[in-house]
């Protein structure tokens, strides 16, 4: 089986690309977001995280040549019924930041007590050796906790901030990174992926 050296994660974002190169660190491969090949975005238009994965996984190797890794995640808010899901990065409106995402949250959950504000973040990643890959590998991770009545911490992104986690009561602003690195959902799911890697030889 060929190893796998270089693989082009199909994304952008600066936090995805700073956790995943950090899990990859110690697995000899280089992790290369596609904004560094101008990779064009291409739309997301799933109704579900690992629809919305494969898409963006699909387009990057077959942009590239390269084989792709891709995540789609978003935060599900019980008391939202389950939103915002896919769209919790349009949350606010296409082009919304962070802030503008929380804030919204934080008003649509005015006057929610505490115990009604469940919440958990979902990851998926999809793994394709090229855009003919007829079996790519998928795996899954989950984070639960709350959401907070304000932000609180500046490290992580998205909504981080007001994203309570009871395991270490804080939120996952607060987590360093090496922490957040071993208990996210991202984290859970990206390690999966290791192992499927090691299974099949491809590191």
């Amino acid at each position: 089986m060929k190893k796998i050296t270089k693989i082009v994660l199909a994304s952008g974002n600066a936090g995805k690309v700073r956790e995943i190169n950090k899990l990859f660190a110690n697995s000899g491969i280089e992790v290369i977001p596609q904004t560094d090949l101008n990779v064009p975005e291409v739309p997301e238009t799933g109704t579900t995280f690992v629809e919305n994965a494969i898409i963006k996984a699909r387009h990057a190797t077959e942009y590239t040549g390269l084989p792709a890794i891709s995540d789609d995640s978003g935060i599900e808010v019980d008391a939202l019924n389950s939103r915002p899901g896919v769209y919790s990065a349009r949350y606010a409106g296409e082009g919304a930041s962070d802030e503008d995402n929380n804030h919204l949250m934080l008003k649509e959950l005015t006057g929610v007590p505490e115990a009604e504000r469940t919440a958990r973040y979902q990851c998926l990643i999809v793994f394709m050796r090229s855009h003919t890959d007829p079996v790519p590998i998928i795996t899954q991770g989950s984070w639960e906790g709350r959401i907070l009545e304000a932000p609180q911490g500046d490290g992580g992104f998205g909504y981080d901030p007001i994203f309570y986690v009871p395991t270490h009561g804080c939120s996952g602003g607060e987590l360093p990174l090496d922490v957040k690195n071993t208990t996210s959902h991202r984290a859970i799911a990206l390690n999966a992926m290791l192992e499927e890697f090691n299974k099949r030889k491809y590191i």
